[in-house]
């Protein structure tokens, strides 16, 4: 565990402190910043572990050639649980040192009490369940020929079942789609998923047992669905019309846009034909839209959809960096959407900033992002801290 990060120029998460040293102090097995002091000078640049909202650690993570959709089906969940932790090391090494799982199950939770524990080094991972209907996005990445399948919940009873199941298991949130997918087979984007009384079961029973909502939302009308019912963020938001920009706003949901994942889907990598015309047509309208939203002030924040094949993990600053040349962001306002706001968004004020108290969770660069975007690469990172601990690089 360090004790001391020595003469860095801090970007806090927030705003700029200048040449400081930042001092650690142990709990347990985690770690936090006790005190941040002016220094005469600073060699490298610091800012906090950035945050990826939404995330798939269940993957593949060598790169070897395999179906997208096959491999979680053909694969122990003993293996599985180990490509996850290996995705989740490589997104740490790329700078992100907390994680969202938008799909998760007994593998995610096991994996997160074991990072958790100390049992082995990690990024700080949230996993909520997902709560999908019979045919809905979720359902449709299973084969329909396939028997054992992820559970499925039809009917507000049944919904807050599945609801109270996850949260039995150590689930942290709930993930639901008021929308059909991109990726998810024999769907469309337009297609409901849900009835209003089976969202209205989901979001009452999560929120009464203190879990947060995630919305997997493409469409207007998903949307539309998502915010009428009380979601706590919306995931994609592709089509979002400007009356719903002003919505979020007011409401101070945030929202993930995904953007090079469906960038590369679109463009027919890892994707079927089927797969590519979807996330094509939704491409057609979804950068001014979006752009208009960021305009009216959404709080869009870093959330990748990272599943280790169409987006690998330790490709979260590069998503960073599209976000910005979207939405016209300066450098600090780019980084604020991967640190403090991603922090907000997942309802955590102890990370993704850099003050007394704070998770002791730091990347430190050779160059200062917050003047230059393209300063915030996987390969101007001199050192990242997690928990205390020097898990990628090296200090002098």
């Amino acid at each position: 565990m360090l004790e001391r990060i020595a003469g860095v120029e801090l970007w806090d998460g927030e705003r700029l402190r200048g040449p400081v040293d930042v001092h650690l102090r142990a709990e347990g097995h985690d770690a936090v910043v006790a005190a941040v002091e002016p220094t005469a000078e600073a060699r490298f640049a610091a800012i906090p572990g950035l945050i990826d909202t939404h995330v798939h650690l269940i993957g593949e993570s060598t790169g070897a050639p395999v179906d997208f959709l096959t491999w979680p089906l053909v694969t122990r969940p003993e293996e599985r649980v180990l490509h996850g932790l290996a995705n989740a090391r490589a997104a740490l090494a790329g700078g992100v040192t907390t994680l969202r799982d938008l799909a998760a199950d007994d593998v995610q939770f096991s994996l997160r009490r074991a990072l958790d524990a100390g049992v082995v080094p990690g990024p700080r991972l949230l996993a909520h369940g997902m709560v999908g209907m019979t045919a809905g996005h979720a359902d449709l990445f299973t084969p329909p020929a396939i028997a054992d399948r992820p559970p499925v919940a039809d009917g507000p009873d049944e919904c807050r079942r599945l609801v109270r199941r996850w949260a039995r298991a150590g689930a942290d949130g709930i993930k639901i789609a008021t929308s059909g997918g991109v990726l998810s087979v024999g769907d469309r984007a337009e297609w409901r998923n849900h009835t209003p009384e089976e969202v209205a079961a989901i979001v009452d029973e999560a929120h009464a047992l203190g879990m947060r909502v995630a919305a997997h939302a493409h469409t207007e009308e998903g949307v539309r669905i998502a915010l009428e019912h009380g979601v706590d963020s919306i995931e994609h938001g592709t089509l979002i019309s400007a009356d719903q920009a002003d919505t979020v706003v007011a409401r101070g949901v945030p929202v993930a846009p995904t953007l090079l994942i469906n960038d590369r889907i679109a463009e027919g990598r890892g994707a079927s034909a089927e797969q590519a015309a979807k996330a094509a047509e939704l491409l057609e309208r979804r950068d001014a839209l979006l752009v208009a939203a960021a305009r009216r002030g959404v709080d869009f924040v870093l959330g990748t959809d990272a599943n280790g094949f169409h987006v690998r993990f330790g490709e979260q600053m590069t998503e960073v960096r599209r976000m910005a040349a979207l939405f016209g962001w300066d450098a600090e306002r780019a980084l604020v959407a991967a640190t403090s706001a991603a922090a907000r968004a997942i309802g955590r004020d102890d990370v993704g900033r850099i003050r007394p108290g704070a998770k002791a969770d730091l990347v430190v660069l050779r160059r200062r992002p917050w003047e230059d975007l393209d300063a915030l690469r996987v390969e101007e990172i001199v050192a990242v801290i997690s928990r205390g601990v020097l898990v990628a690089g090296a200090l002098p």
